[in-house]
């Protein structure tokens, strides 16, 4: 039976309040989200993110980036060069802390690829997937809501060519222009390579607000009707960082599990 582990963001900085909330909620596993103000810029601070990191046992955490603006792909050598740095210093983090996975971005906080090299960004990708690999660590490209991860087509593309893995966002899919316009289905993100992904992120949709949660059951059924065939994508986010919100998430999330268990719904037909 198809059994996925829900998962929290860090959404509360104290880490055992964090802890504590997790496991009141039933989640399975924190998503910590590396940002410029949480990175550890010290041998220190880095040690200091271990013990927090301990902590959380006996959640499972995997990680996330969250640096608007550092691409591999940068048209400009020193900020390209800057951002592989940042993400090869963020991989040997994950794998001193015995985690696995690492989501990143191509364009993030960008509202134009202009900025982008296309061939720069594969070969760089490409060589962080295999210095993360090297460290037992696994490159998890994440599809935004623009841009070229955006296109199911150049997102295709993007994980065939550098080798890199998948986190299929079903909020950041569900307002792609390429959906919008019917010119791809949300399907279409996965269905050239189902066995590349290991997470999503779910919640309804990305607006100007944030990230916002679904009203019923119905709003996200069909794609976590998706989510479950997908063998390996056994680790799926409730994006939220308002707990309201989260824990409405979250009853929805499980409402659709149980149907599916149950042998209910458009999931458990297929």
């Amino acid at each position: 039976m198809f059994s996925p582990k829900l998962a929290c963001c860090n959404l509360i900085a104290d880490i055992p309040r964090l802890k504590t909330f997790a496991l009141e909620h039933g989640f399975g596993g924190i998503d910590w989200s590396f940002t410029p103000e949480n990175l550890p810029q010290t041998p220190a601070e880095e040690s200091a993110l271990f013990r927090s990191i301990e902590g959380l046992a006996p959640l499972e955490v995997r990680y996330h980036c969250a640096f608007h603006k550092t691409d591999l792909g940068d048209v400009d050598e020193e900020r390209a060069k800057n951002a592989m740095i940042l993400f090869q210093h963020l991989s040997r983090i994950v794998s001193k802390m015995n985690g696995h996975f690492l989501t990143l971005h191509i364009g993030l906080g960008r509202n134009t690829t202009h900025h982008l090299s296309w061939d720069r960004t594969i070969r760089r990708l490409t060589k962080l997937v295999q210095i993360a690999s090297a460290m037992n660590v696994k490159i998890c490209l994440e599809n935004l809501g623009w841009g070229w991860t955006s296109r199911p087509d150049l997102y295709e593309k993007l994980i065939r060519k550098s080798g890199a893995w998948g986190t299929l966002d079903i909020g950041h899919a569900q307002v792609s222009p390429s959906i919008k316009s019917q010119i791809f289905e949300i399907e279409d993100f996965v269905s050239p390579h189902p066995e590349r992904f290991l997470n999503a992120h779910v919640y309804h949709k990305e607006t100007s607000q944030g990230h916002l949660p679904p009203s019923r059951t119905d709003d996200l059924e069909g794609r976590l009707a998706l989510l479950s065939r997908l063998q390996l994508c056994t680790w799926w986010v409730l994006e939220l960082h308002e707990e309201a919100a989260l824990l409405r998430t979250l009853k929805f999330v499980r409402q659709f599990l149980r149907r599916h268990a149950q042998g209910e719904g458009p999931a458990a037909a297929r």
